[in-house]
């Protein structure tokens, strides 16, 4: 496994930024962070809660910091967001695929941020069924 990933992975707090309310692939990445013993965070415009949870409208509105964030966003929001993070000291970022950017990630760069990005979290965080075959495959073709 990647650093950039073992690194993301040892972070406790994480941001989901763009969760749907109840469905969706940002929904999903939200639920199973949670299953696997994550404090998830659900950062949503338009929403109150996610799947039961208190819900915010940014980053700059949690209460309390957060050590991580997966972005699932269109990619043309995601440099924004780099830059947030950055500004309110969150190092660690994972760049969900189809919400990265090649902005994006050369901001990230330049901003020293650990930067996960051309990676499904999906295939890391609890790689079972098609995510671990997805993460084999991933792995051993060099992917990300």
């Amino acid at each position: 496994m990647q650093p950039a990933i073992t690194e993301f992975l040892a972070q406790r707090r994480i941001a989901v930024v763009g969760v749907s309310r109840n469905r969706g692939f940002g929904n999903a990445v939200f639920k199973k962070l949670a299953e696997c013993g994550y404090e998830t965070v659900p950062i949503n415009a338009n929403a109150d809660t996610v799947e039961g949870v208190r819900c915010f409208r940014s980053l700059a509105k949690l209460p309390a910091p957060v050590d991580a964030v997966v972005t699932v966003v269109p990619p043309s929001q995601t440099p924004g967001l780099v830059e947030e993070c950055a500004a309110l000291g969150i190092k660690h970022i994972w760049m969900q695929q189809g919400s990265e950017s090649k902005a994006a990630i050369e901001k990230a760069g330049a901003l020293g941020l650990n930067a996960v990005h051309h990676a499904c979290l999906l295939m890391y965080a609890d790689p079972r069924g098609i995510h671990g075959l997805h993460r084999w495959l991933h792995d051993r073709l060099g992917g990300g």
